[in-house]
């Protein structure tokens, strides 16, 4: 999913995905990707295992 794509989803579908990836195990950078977005809209708080540093 590009960046602009993301930018497209609700807040809780970014949530979603973000856990999702993670369940799966999907790459790192895709991960990185979601939490770039999460952390850019200031939404952190909706996440109780959010790592803060990327990589």
């Amino acid at each position: 999913m590009s960046d602009r794509g993301m930018k497209q989803l609700s807040d809780s579908l970014l949530i979603q995905s973000y856990h999702k990836a993670i369940e799966l195990n999907l790459s790192d950078e895709f991960i990185n990707q979601i939490r770039e977005e999460i952390r850019e809209r200031s939404i952190q708080h909706l996440i109780k295992d959010f790592v803060t540093q990327v990589g």
